[in-house]
């Protein structure tokens, strides 16, 4: 990860005084919110997308840094709101907006990032960004929505799975790197195929986040998650699909009445592990990986090309 920070270090360090200058607040509530935000950044992947997106067709310029700065705020807001709709109260090893300043004033925080980034890109004319970004905004609710309405019913299959991840998560990836090509070449083929390429990355990252829910203590991830939240992911789904009826209902029921049960998640897990479901959604997450390395392949090899390589290696091999 070091080595890929480098390749854009000096535009990272940019990136995090105009972001911290972009969310800057009045109201003396809202700005000691912004910077226990700030300081809690996360690995700040979008961004990275972002400036190597647009290295890899042309230079950096003013354009890049408000595409990166509307990403994170978007992304921001996003992750602000899952964790009022999760009932969540801790992000990145830290309490929450909504466990410290609760559900209120987190909706509202979202609320001002969103208008912040909708504001960056108005005030200097950045159309196609807003274009491209409120497309992912639209997407994201819209997969979240469906995934709320299925795991009430449990009656979700592959492809409607893949139909909520695609929206939920690969949508703000591919446009990360949609707005990056964007701002450093108007060629709108180059902007399509970068947008492609970020939605197999996003793909392969959301199924990455799936298998942690059924890996090891070793690598300090609390498992069974999704299961008590009654959320359907990849290795569940095939394992649905292809257990026999009496195996189904066991695991259907546990779902639905017991998922706050340690042992029982544990039973469910083990069945998942037993029946094949790592193994078929390690094979799917490598897949759409591949796919995102030979959209990659099509542009000339260079420094940012192997980084943007190695970038997409990260998400599927990391171990948190």
């Amino acid at each position: 990860m070091k080595a890929i920070q480098q390749c854009i270090e000096n535009e990272l360090k940019i990136f995090e005084l105009k972001f911290s200058e972009a969310v800057k607040s009045q109201v003396p509530l809202l700005d000691s919110i912004m910077k226990y935000i700030i300081r809690r950044k996360g690995k700040q992947m979008r961004p990275m997308f972002v400036f190597l997106s647009a290295k890899l067709h042309g230079p950096v310029n003013e354009s890049t840094y408000r595409a990166a700065a509307l990403v994170e705020m978007l992304h921001t807001a996003t992750l602000v709101h899952d964790d009022v709709v999760d009932e969540a109260y801790e992000r990145r090893g830290f309490f929450s907006i909504n466990a410290l300043w609760k559900n209120k004033v987190a909706v509202l925080v979202g609320d001002y990032l969103l208008s912040k980034g909708l504001l960056l890109s108005t005030h200097h004319e950045d159309f196609m960004h807003l274009q491209i970004l409120s497309d992912a905004v639209r997407k994201m609710s819209e997969g979240e929505l469906l995934q709320i309405e299925k795991s009430r019913k449990l009656n979700l299959d592959e492809s409607v799975y893949f139909e909520i991840i695609k929206n939920k998560t690969a949508s703000l990836l591919s446009s990360a790197c949609g707005v990056g090509a964007y701002s450093s070449t108007q060629n709108m083929e180059i902007v399509e195929q970068m947008k492609q390429f970020g939605e197999k990355v996003g793909i392969a990252f959301q199924i990455k986040d799936d298998l942690f829910d059924y890996g090891t203590e070793e690598i300090g991830k609390p498992t069974g998650n999704d299961i008590k939240e009654k959320k359907l992911t990849l290795p569940l789904i095939y394992t649905l699909q292809n257990a026999d009826k009496a195996t189904r209902r066991h695991i259907i029921n546990i779902v639905k009445n017991e998922s706050k049960n340690k042992e029982k998640v544990k039973e469910v897990t083990a069945l998942v592990k037993q029946l094949g479901g790592i193994g078929y959604a390690q094979q799917k997450m490598e897949s759409y990986r591949d796919e995102a390395l030979a959209i990659l392949q099509q542009f000339q090899p260079s420094p940012i090309r192997q980084a943007l390589v190695e970038l997409v290696q990260y998400t599927t091999d990391r171990k948190y």
